[in-house]
């Protein structure tokens, strides 16, 4: 698995296709991030960017292979252990731009509540908000495996369906990720760090069940 995930970073970092959410995504949190603003919620409007930053990192992973070495790949490794690497490359591209975008807000952010009175303790609220981010990765990620190749092979109904799934993910109610965020300001409020590992386990299950689905139909479909 190891080479495999080297080959598609090294893939994906040579096309150059990973300009554009990566800048948008610096944008998103070069603007919206405040310096000097309540950390907390701060933290939670950089948890929002990694959800679609995932799905259309996986979306760049999934679909930029030739068609030629993508079967050569499956012959060598087997079309499902394959794919998974190419989610996973995806996954972890995100994962290591959530963590700096995480890092970003700590180092700009004001230590205390909403009344910029109460103080916030900084570690434990690094934590929630990494995770948070973390669960916003694992949605987007899901978003990318199951809207795009193998399991959704038109374009635009990829692009369509990805885009809307990520939007209800970020404003449904019933959304881990929305749960997430909503944590990060309800705690904001009142000057209290809530680690939220109930979405976090939920993201993890659903992140790993859609993967699955997604590395079956390519070992059918390859």
């Amino acid at each position: 698995m190891i080479p495999l995930l080297r080959y598609h970073s090294a893939l994906l970092l040579r096309s150059h296709r990973w300009l554009p959410p990566v800048l948008l995504y610096a944008a998103f949190l070069a603007v919206g991030v405040q310096p000097g603003g309540p950390v907390l919620d701060s933290y939670g409007f950089a948890a929002i960017g990694p959800l679609p930053l995932a799905a259309w990192l996986c979306r760049l992973c999934v679909t930029g292979e030739p068609p030629a070495a993508r079967a050569c790949a499956a012959a060598a490794t087997g079309p499902g252990r394959a794919h998974l690497a190419r989610v996973l490359t995806g996954a972890l591209s995100a994962t290591v731009l959530a963590l700096a975008g995480t890092v970003y807000v700590a180092l700009g952010s004001d230590p205390h509540a909403s009344d910029h009175h109460t103080a916030v303790p900084v570690a434990p609220a690094f934590c929630a908000g990494l995770l948070a981010a973390l669960v916003s990765v694992l949605l987007g990620t899901a978003v990318g495996a199951l809207c795009n190749w193998p399991v959704l092979r038109s374009t635009g109904w990829s692009i369509l369906s990805g885009l809307s799934a990520a939007l209800l993910l970020l404003v449904g109610s019933a959304s881990p990720a929305n749960a997430a965020v909503s944590g990060l300001v309800t705690g904001s409020a009142h000057g209290t760090v809530a680690l939220p590992w109930l979405p976090l386990l939920g993201t993890v299950v659903i992140a790993a069940a859609a993967t699955a689905v997604a590395c079956r139909l390519g070992s059918r479909r390859t």
